[in-house]
């Protein structure tokens, strides 16, 4: 047993110990990647510990990625990159501008010393399942975006509490984990207010909301100003076959959509900011110059990005609310 080592009285926790001393064995060249570490009894019995002392231990080693278990077998080298101190496991939607802008904010607050693996689900609740079945166990934080997938919630309680976090969209059934998300009905109700001089000149605003990948809090916020200050309105869920109209606003929550807006205006010799008006979710700097300026309500990305990473190296458990704003330009 010189690989560990113990000492009583030395107010550092026996577990961590037992990682210190298989770090410094991985480190001196004693365990090279593919040796097996003691059994968890036979270190059990060396140093009169409980199981779970050792357990705790060994999978703290096996999150990080340093170590693997073979059952039945026992556990194993894995990385001798010991400098790795956390492992991150980060569960995207998609892949888009605003979630890059995440990513590498994230990243550039995160520090060299933690690794960080990057899965999509692409809105399937299957692989994402899949993905948070496949991963319990082998990291130190999950970082979930769930958006508004059915039936995932049990499959995120199945990962350690203490190691979850929700990014973007969060609800009451997942309160008990932290996160750091928008509130799209405050968002886009607070938004509207706050260009609401410049809506007079609007017969109807209408949102564009095909209902699969779009918060409903969108909805919501958007269904609540229009009622409060007597708007007419109208949410379409496709705009392929709609045709502007004279004094429409349209809200666009997706860039596509977006596109498919101002070729339809194009198409028809139709001024934008003058004739209908747009408003357009997440800024991009394209959207500063397009079109003559792009009304925009988006939140700051880089922050919640920054956020993030301040939540993992700190272990926060908070809730926060990373909030949006109406910039507004040309096109209201």
């Amino acid at each position: 047993m010189n690989i560990i080592s113990i000492q009583n009285n030395i107010g550092l926790p026996k577990y961590k110990q037992i990682i210190l001393s298989i770090e410094k064995a991985i480190e001196v060249g004693k365990l090279i990647k593919g040796d097996r570490l003691p059994s968890v009894n036979k270190v059990c019995l060396a140093f009169s510990l409980s199981r779970d002392t050792v357990l705790l231990a060994y999978d703290e080693l096996k999150k990080r990625g340093i170590i693997y278990a073979i059952p039945g077998k026992g556990y194993y080298v894995k990385s001798i990159e010991i400098t790795i101190t956390q492992k991150v496991f980060l569960l995207f939607d998609e892949l888009n501008i605003f979630k890059e802008d995440i990513y590498n904010s994230f990243l550039q607050n995160i520090g060299k010393n933690v690794q960080v693996d990057i899965f999509f689900h692409h809105f399937n609740v299957q692989v994402f399942k899949k993905l948070i079945n496949d991963s319990n166990g082998n990291y130190t934080k999950y970082i979930i975006m769930p958006t508004n997938l059915n039936d995932i919630v049990d499959s995120i309680k199945t990962l350690p509490v203490g190691d979850v976090i929700i990014l973007d969209q969060t609800n009451s059934d997942l309160k008990m984990f932290p996160a750091i998300y928008q509130n799209h009905q405050r968002d886009i109700y607070e938004g509207l207010i706050k260009g609401k001089s410049r809506l007079s000149k609007y017969k109807k605003l209408i949102l564009i909301f095909p209902g699969f990948r779009e918060p409903p809090g969108m909805k919501i916020g958007f269904e609540s100003f229009c009622k409060e200050y007597k708007y007419d309105y109208e949410i379409i869920s496709d705009f392929s076959n709609k045709a502007i109209e004279l004094g429409d606003l349209y809200i666009v929550p997706h860039d596509r959509d977006l596109l498919l807006v101002i070729e339809n205006a194009m198409a028809r010799n139709l001024k934008l900011g003058e004739d209908f008006g747009i408003i357009s979710y997440n800024e991009t700097a394209l959207k500063k110059i397009a079109a003559n300026g792009i009304t925009t309500i988006s939140t700051n990305f880089e922050l919640m990005g920054k956020i993030l990473a301040d939540m993992v190296l700190t272990g926060k458990k908070e809730q926060i609310e990373n909030r949006s704003a109406l910039i507004l330009r040309n096109s209201l």
